[in-house]
């Protein structure tokens, strides 16, 4: 094993939770950069993606500090229209996305029929009650597409421009501003869950949002991989941001980044088995409408939840990891780690994980098993600190 996988093996099997036979690989409109930018290369959900350049811990220091480039073009992207476009959106999401007007995005789930959950995903409102986007996650997009579609009975115009369509987050406190020197946009003073489309270097209907995955601030950037846009918008940040010290980064940072915040990543933390009400995603999951399995997840809600999704931190030396067994003082199993890692930004190990409901109040001590040692650690509040 390769050096720089080992210590973080984790990231590249719990992400996707699929494994592709080379053959398989897909490359992105920038793979090509990472290579040539001497990234370290893996599979994940089916492409050839970068885990990093220079090292995790550097890459994550340069996003909260000033600026980095993440391509995430292996996301997925539907467009829905039609009159029945936001009926079909709120039968499958467990969100409001009635609330959206123009130019305002959020985040939902789509719950599964179990109690589980097919996803999360963003909805953006490009047209109010006509045309909506949908991003979902890369290892997800024909399971979603297909769990969509089988919902769509009143002739819901779909298109999956998952293929055609490149997206970067650029992200950190300097983010905005090396982008909105590429465009006439409106991008420094963009709302949080808001977006807005324009052109950018000569590029039509380029749209730039802010909904980032990190906590540092910044945007995203989806465009038509088309007549060389990739390598005219790759280069242009690059040269714009080159005052400011930006750097590309892997995926590796972009799960230490998330960590910190305490956002959840689906097939670690969320997944077909975990309901929104145990993952702390009650906020998401509005019943003030009817949607896919809401009845029972508001008998579910009613009764309260048996286990919640905590964040934690490590009193004794030890780090998290995936599938980690949670214990309480005298050895009884009460759960189990979801993610985990040394935090970069906070110099101490930090993990997700899925609780008995007893143990879930900020304050209780629980108990990593780490190779058949009981590590101690205190359940914390979000994002950590």
């Amino acid at each position: 094993m390769p050096f720089f996988l080992e210590g973080h093996l984790h990231l590249l099997v719990n992400f996707a939770q699929i494994q592709y036979k080379m053959s398989e690989i897909l490359n992105t409109p920038f793979t090509h950069k990472h290579i040539a930018l001497g990234a370290k290369m893996a599979p994940f959900a089916g492409y050839n993606m970068p885990i990093s350049y220079t090292g995790i811990n550097d890459e994550h220091a340069a996003v909260r500090n000033s600026a980095g480039v993440f391509d995430v073009s292996h996301m997925g992207e539907f467009v829905l229209k039609g009159e029945h476009a936001l009926d079909l959106i709120q039968r499958v999401t467990s969100n409001d996305a009635s609330v959206l007007e123009d130019g305002k995005a959020q985040y939902s789930c789509l719950p599964n029929t179990t109690g589980g959950i097919v996803d999360d995903l963003l909805v953006y409102c490009v047209e109010k009650n006509k045309v909506y986007m949908l991003v979902v996650n890369a290892s997800n997009i024909e399971k979603d597409w297909n769990w969509i579609s089988s919902y769509n009975t009143k002739g819901v115009e779909m298109h999956n421009i998952s293929a055609k369509t490149a997206l970067l987050a650029v992200q950190g406190p300097n983010a905005t501003k090396i982008v909105q020197s590429m465009t006439k946009m409106d991008v420094l003073n963009l709302p949080y869950y808001s977006f807005v489309k324009g052109d950018m270097l000569g590029i039509d209907n380029v749209l730039i949002s802010a909904t980032g995955y990190t906590g540092a601030g910044g945007v995203e950037i989806y465009f038509e991989d088309v007549n060389d846009n990739a390598n005219k918008v790759w280069d242009a940040l690059f040269e714009a941001g080159a005052a400011y010290g930006l750097k590309p980064i892997g995926l590796g940072a972009r799960d230490t980044l998330r960590l910190e915040m305490g956002f959840c990543l689906y097939g670690n933390d969320i997944d077909d088995t975990t309901s929104p009400l145990e993952a702390g995603l009650g906020w998401i999951t509005k019943f003030s409408k009817t949607f896919t399995n809401s009845e029972n997840l508001a008998a579910q809600k009613a009764a309260g939840v048996t286990k919640k999704l905590v964040g934690f931190e490590m009193i004794d030396r030890g780090i998290p990891r995936h599938h980690y067994v949670i214990k309480d003082a005298a050895g009884n199993a009460i759960g189990t780690v979801t993610s985990g890692t040394q935090a970069p930004s906070l110099n101490k190990a930090i993990g997700l994980g899925y609780v008995a409901t007893a143990h879930a109040a900020v304050g209780s001590e629980i108990y990593i098993d780490i190779r058949n040692t009981l590590v101690k650690a205190q359940v914390v509040k979000f994002p950590f600190k």
